[in-house]
């Protein structure tokens, strides 16, 4: 007989392309996902799991290149630098306008109200609201405003949403933390990209967090990096900062190459950044650091009977372009959790 799972998604930006892994690593052991409790980006891969669409999901996220995902990039002025319409429109087109109740199993979605400063549970009501709210990354994606609530995303106060399936009645709750501090031999396993295209996003994406700069040398590096990109991707994205009258800026120098120092897979140095490189990346920094500290918490307080721990370095919080290598991440450190699990399991079926 199958054994029954209570699924727990943690919130972690574009690391939550991992559950996806997660999830077929489950499925491929035969076990049976009953009911899912997801924040931010779990919420969301949950939710479309649970509307039977997460192959669709993944064949879309995958097939998209840098200049794909430049084009759902629809930038914001207000209380966030994306407005998330492009890329949530798309997710609503292919899981369709459906009810949490209506799901085939049992979901929840954990956001948080700003207004009233407490955690929200959506376990009913329009699944694409519930995913949307959760995800509302603060500083990236804009709140959504629900009367008089406004909801941004649910790691604010429960990155890892145990609480939700404690009383599901599943034979074991198996919750996926993607704050480690720790897994530290996990590598992001290497495709090959367009140069191209990633420089113009890594560019944008610098760009929408220095336009409120803290340092005055940063925020001259960036504005130049912005501007070419701008420039660059005027035709595919319009700007207001674009100002055609500027006048061309050469790039920033390249840092000079030390010896002995460390390398990518592409033999180019990796130079380590003092601080954040953007107001953006400082506000999402200063996110991640609470949510992991807050993981750990509900961790101690409802320890899981299986935690598969995906380690925060592997990417930055925004590093939305990335999918198919975090897909096989997830798979990757799931496959060798699970192992752990079911040998500890079966040598304890032993002794007794």
């Amino acid at each position: 007989m199958k054994k029954r799972v209570a699924l727990v998604l943690g919130s972690g930006g574009a690391r939550g392309y991992a559950h996806i892994g997660v999830i077929e690593e489950i499925e491929r052991r035969g076990y049976d996902i009953a009911c899912i409790a997801g924040c931010s980006m779990g919420a969301v891969v949950g939710g479309i799991y649970a509307a039977g669409k997460l192959p669709v999901y993944r064949q879309w996220i995958e097939s998209l290149d840098y200049l794909d995902v430049l084009r759902l990039v629809d930038v914001s002025f207000r209380l966030g630098a994306i407005r998330g319409e492009k890329v949530f429109g798309q997710i609503r087109k292919i899981v369709g306008d459906v009810n949490i109740e209506d799901l085939r199993i049992p979901y929840t979605a954990v956001a948080t109200d700003l207004t009233h400063q407490q955690e929200i549970w959506f376990q009913e009501g329009c699944l694409h609201q519930a995913m949307r709210a959760s995800a509302a990354i603060p500083s990236l994606f804009t709140p959504v405003m629900q009367g008089d609530r406004m909801l941004v995303d649910g790691g604010l106060l429960n990155p890892l949403p145990i609480v939700p399936v404690v009383s599901s009645h599943c034979d074991l709750i198996i919750a996926v933390n993607l704050n480690s501090t720790h897994q530290n031999h996990y590598q992001l396993p290497v495709i090959e990209r367009p140069a191209a295209f990633k420089m113009r996003f890594d560019s944008l994406l610098n760009s929408l967090g220095s336009h409120l700069p803290f340092r005055r040398k940063q925020a001259e590096q960036l504005l130049r990096l912005e501007q070419q990109t701008l420039q660059a991707t005027a035709a595919i994205l319009p700007n207001p900062w674009l100002d055609s009258a500027s006048p061309q800026l050469k790039p920033p120098p390249a840092a000079p190459e030390e010896e002995g120092a460390p390398k990518s897979a592409t033999g180019s140095v990796i130079i380590d950044n003092v601080g954040p490189a953007s107001l953006l990346d400082l506000i999402n920094q200063s996110f991640e650091v609470m949510q992991t500290s807050l993981a750990q918490y509900k961790i101690a307080g409802y320890p899981p009977d299986v935690l598969i721990n995906v380690p925060k370095r592997v990417c930055r919080f925004f590093e939305f372009y990335k999918a198919p290598e975090l897909i096989a991440l997830g798979r990757e450190i799931a496959r060798d959790t699970l192992d752990v699990y079911e040998r500890e399991s079966s040598d304890s079926v032993r002794r007794l």
